[in-house]
């Protein structure tokens, strides 16, 4: 399950000038670094908070984050036991279309009930909204207009089990390729032709299910690499070919591997919550080829669930589960540098981080 710290629900003014915001076309941003690249916001916030601007309403329920392009902002959830597609106007909210892409996933099991609702964030790429539903649906839609180009259903196609939580994945693009993990008994992880929804390649063989987490493209050792979890491993393919180039066992007591990692000058930051913890690996091109992977660190702090990592200038923040606070650590070193009460999402724009606490539904504003 994803949790993202702004949802469509409530759009508020945190900057000090008007401006145009930037795109945010996926999950955590470009790069999916869950950084911003806006300036001029708010470095304190009145009594009362942000101004609110507009607010949007029956669009279901759901853990989907937004997605920003082009003036347009998307979302998704459930509604009457269906999966949509949302776009809003980013300027004043405005329904712009809404497009039902399936049915939705229903739970097998009952405490995963009350989990019921959308969970990946729709991706914006080349005037194309592409969304995975929590059933397995990979859908293309028209950026402009929500008309379907056309659909997958990946856990039919890969012979795959449906997670215990409905997929969360939310898809990465590169250039014409889509990717996506259907964890399936054909395929762990595939490249589709993002325009016609044809295979491109297909990987197998990688241990465990799925982890709920969504890939990550890496420049290192000369390759592009994508890097995620199945609830055994982390692991990474090569994104041009789907070859298995390293994976280093992590997992926790539920299975749940829900977060994106870190990527920083060679070495990948990973964490997971249920007790798992942090853990740092070093990334180094082998004699021959290939890629090693070495674990530097492996600490109990920042057992992050699902609530997302920032790094800033060789800091990393976020929050644990089991061990509760947000966080700051070192990068390299994993040392705790501050604690604080709190729980929940955090995102990061021009040098604050903002933080959405998931036990009370507050948003606060902090300096890093």
């Amino acid at each position: 399950m994803l949790k993202t710290l702004c949802a469509i629900t409530a759009v508020i003014s945190i900057t000090a000038a008007t401006a145009f915001p930037a795109d945010w076309p996926n999950f955590h941003g470009p790069g999916r670094t869950n950084k911003s690249a806006e300036t001029g916001l708010l470095k304190s916030w009145p009594a009362g908070g942000p101004r609110l601007i507009w607010t949007a309403s029956n669009i279901g329920t759901g853990f989907s984050g937004a997605a920003t392009a082009n003036g347009v902002v998307y979302t998704a959830g459930v509604r009457d036991n269906a999966s949509f597609v949302f776009a809003f106007n980013t300027a004043d909210g405005k329904p712009l279309w809404e497009t039902r892409v399936g049915s939705a996933w229903v739970a097998d099991r009952a405490f995963a009930r009350r989990y019921h609702g959308s969970r990946a964030t729709p991706t914006v790429a080349g005037g194309m909204v592409y969304f995975l539903s929590d059933a397995g649906i990979l859908a293309a839609l028209d950026a402009r207009t929500g008309a379907q180009r056309w659909n997958l259903n990946i856990q039919e196609k890969y012979d795959a089990p449906l997670p215990g939580f409905g997929y969360s994945e939310s898809p990465l693009v590169i250039g014409d390729r889509i990717f996506v993990s259907p964890y399936g008994k054909k395929a762990t992880i595939v490249a589709l032709d993002r325009n016609t929804g044809k295979p491109v390649w297909e990987t197998k063989g990688i241990a465990g299910g799925a982890g709920y987490a969504s890939p990550v493209a890496i420049q290192n050792s000369g390759l592009t690499q994508l890097v995620s979890f199945t609830d055994e491993f982390l692991y990474a393919v090569n994104a041009a070919d789907g070859k298995v180039l390293w994976t280093v066992p992590v997992t926790n007591s539920r299975k749940n591997n829900c977060n994106d990692i870190v990527y920083h000058d060679g070495h990948v930051f990973a964490t997971s919550g249920y007790g798992r913890g942090a853990l740092l690996v070093k990334l180094e091109p082998k004699t021959g080829g290939g890629v090693n992977a070495t674990k530097v660190y492996d600490v109990t702090r920042m057992d992050n669930l699902h609530g997302g990592v920032i790094l800033h200038e060789g800091r990393l923040y976020g929050s644990g589960h089991e061990s509760r606070g947000w966080f700051c650590l070192d990068f390299k070193t994993g040392r705790q540098i501050w604690n604080a009460p709190g729980k929940g999402s955090i995102t990061f724009a021009d040098g604050m981080l903002y933080l959405y606490d998931e036990d009370h539904g507050t948003v606060s504003l902090a300096r890093v």
